[in-house]
């Protein structure tokens, strides 16, 4: 072990603290005495480069049997005040369960890691809470030898759009049937949204296959049960990311179900949940649309734009277009205002912050009449906004929504919906959020934004919902 030592601390010539690096080495040594250690290069997102410490070896996990997890732990040169950056490292046979601690290609996410504070923190502190973890949830699975190959393929594919390669071609993974004339859906989660959204698309009969892609161990049986004993026709209920493949939708319904205590952890936990699984998708399913229904849909329609790497014209949330919907009806049926209603939309951010808005100009001889004319128009719109507050959006409700917009892309109808899409430019907003706005949508998803009337109050509106949600984004960890 000295000579060992001695080497090591060589090796750790550049690291600040390297004493204090070489106490934590020799305490992981003693306590899994298979781990080996060495110097290799490890590049982050960004590109750069830096010879860090790493050492690899396995760790008891008892979930049923005993199992020995393989891992990878990168030690920056800032340790211990800085956590390591971890991965599973699965061999040849071995498969990825993605879930809450775990991502698609393998790196590891733990509540001891965020929280990590020296000296409390230690490289065994974190290694016990990592087995803790795996034997809740087990992080690998074995595979058979195709299984085994698409899985090497898939790990090489998000290592290239995580190191930042956004220019992967996109290509068919299948055969059978011609990939223009099979129109396959893939819904992500299996909560209660995620099967309404399932029960929704079978019922208008616009797809093919549906895919409802359970990311669960137990959470959601019941509900998928159901699904299996009554035989919902051309639907396929799956663990497997490789199912989706060649999806022209793929739908999002999935929220982290953690207990973060804050709004912001909330919205990480979904965003580390994310991370696992918009690479993957993305993969099996290359020239898909992504259709984003989680919560908060702004961020995590913006979070599955900048995974997927996909032009922003194939990433969209369902926004408001329930609301919309709702809005354009009430205007109708109830106010008998059928004449405004066509034209009447409801944008901007989820909640409390939406607000209508027209996508035509009053026409009328004279400023007078104008005035007159908006000022009517305004308060049909603010009765209609009324009632409207009083409808809540239950799982089926957005299961229709989603549906609908499902049904828009996949006939590509060029009808207009107001939904998620990325708002920069669009009324002096600068900065990369998204925005329900009143878009045609087609195959490709946003095919062309509508104009909308000019109102400094909803531009108003607008930026200061963009402002808010960007600020929100920049302290999310992607």
């Amino acid at each position: 072990m000295a000579l060992a030592e001695e080497a090591l601390r060589r090796q750790l010539g550049k690291y600040k603290f390297r004493d204090l690096t070489i106490e934590e080495v020799k305490n992981v040594s003693k306590t899994y005495p298979n781990f080996t250690f060495s110097m290799n290069t490890y590049t982050f997102k960004d590109g750069s480069q830096k010879d860090l410490l790493n050492f690899s070896g396995t760790v008891p996990v008892k979930y049923g049997n005993s199992y020995n997890i393989p891992i990878h732990l990168w030690i920056l040169d800032s340790h211990p005040f800085a956590p390591p950056i971890c991965f599973l490292k699965p061999t040849a046979n071995m498969g990825i369960s993605v879930g809450k601690h775990v991502d698609a290609r393998g790196r590891i996410y733990l509540p001891y890691l965020q929280n990590w504070s020296h000296p409390k923190s230690t490289l065994n502190g974190l290694i016990k809470e990592m087995i803790a973890k795996f034997e809740e949830e087990l992080p690998l699975y074995s595979l058979s030898s195709s299984d085994a190959a698409r899985q090497s393929e898939l790990l090489s594919y998000i290592a290239k759009i995580t190191e930042g390669e956004t220019d992967v071609k996109s290509r068919s993974k299948t055969g059978g049937k011609n990939e223009g004339s099979f129109n396959k859906i893939t819904v992500v989660g299996a909560g209660d949204l995620g099967i309404a959204c399932v029960l929704a698309v079978a019922a208008k009969d616009i797809a093919d296959k549906v895919v409802l892609l359970d990311l669960s161990e137990g959470a959601a049986k019941g509900g998928t049960m159901d699904l299996e004993i009554f035989a919902v026709p051309n639907v396929e209920i799956s663990k497997d990311f490789s199912s989706s493949a060649d999806s022209k939708v793929v739908v999002l319904t999935v929220n982290s179900l953690g207990n973060a205590q804050t709004y912001l952890d909330v919205i990480q936990s979904n965003v580390d949940l994310f991370r696992g699984i918009i690479p993957a998708v993305s993969h099996y399913s290359q020239n898909a649309v992504l259709l984003v229904a989680s919560h908060p849909v702004e961020v995590m329609t913006f979070v599955s734009w900048k995974l997927s790497s996909f032009p922003k014209s194939r990433v969209i949330g369902v926004g408001a277009n329930l609301d919309s919907e709702r809005l354009q009806y009430i205007l109708t049926n109830l106010l008998k205002a059928e004449v405004l209603a066509k034209d009447a939309w409801v944008i901007g951010e989820q909640g409390e912050d939406k607000v209508s808005s027209w996508t035509t100009c009053n026409v009328a001889a004279n400023q007078t009449e104008a005035m007159a004319a908006h000022n009517s128009r305004e308060k049909v719109a603010n009765r209609a906004m009324e009632v409207l507050k009083g409808k809540g959006q239950r799982s089926w409700s957005v299961g229709l929504s989603v549906a609908d917009l499902t049904d828009s892309i996949l006939k590509d109808k060029r009808k207009v919906h107001s939904v998620s899409t990325l708002a920069k430019g669009c009324c002096n907003i600068n900065s990369e959020v998204f925005l329900s706005l009143p878009c045609i949508l087609g195959t490709s998803g946003v095919i062309e934004m509508v104009r909308l009337e000019e109102d400094p109050l909803v531009q108003e509106k607008l930026q200061s919902s963009a402002g808010s949600i960007h600020d929100l984004q920049q302290q999310l960890r992607l």
